[in-house]
């Protein structure tokens, strides 16, 4: 399995204030959805954070977003395993192909692949 990517999900409603601090550290606003901001480290982009208020199409916030290479395959192997999957495989108009599953330690986990 490739991961192109890991990036912790923070549950915010203050979007703008966390894009001023955290761009004191050096990130820059990479995506923004109104719900959902994703920022980057400047010099090194794969290093990322993202802030959302809540989720657009699923029932809880994620904790985290893993980008892996084959999301289907992703999916097929975690189901075959018996975890718990909290939203269903879902193409998003937003171009990423996902669904979230429940870890060990109770944490919500975002699998996803881009379009």
């Amino acid at each position: 399995m490739y991961v192109r990517r890991i990036v912790p999900n923070v549950q915010s409603e203050t979007l703008e204030e966390s894009a001023r601090f955290y761009g004191l550290l050096g990130f820059e606003e990479v995506m923004n959805h109104g719900w959902i901001m994703t920022l980057a480290a400047a010099d090194n982009p794969t290093v990322q954070v993202s802030f959302m208020t809540d989720d657009k199409t699923a029932p809880v916030t994620p904790d985290m977003s893993i980008e892996v290479a084959d999301v289907d395959a992703a999916y097929a192997a975690l189901r075959e395993q018996g975890a718990e999957i909290v939203h269903p495989l879902t193409d998003e108009e937003w171009g990423v192909r996902r669904f979230f599953v429940r870890d060990p330690n109770g944490r919500v986990v975002n699998v996803l692949s881009h379009a």
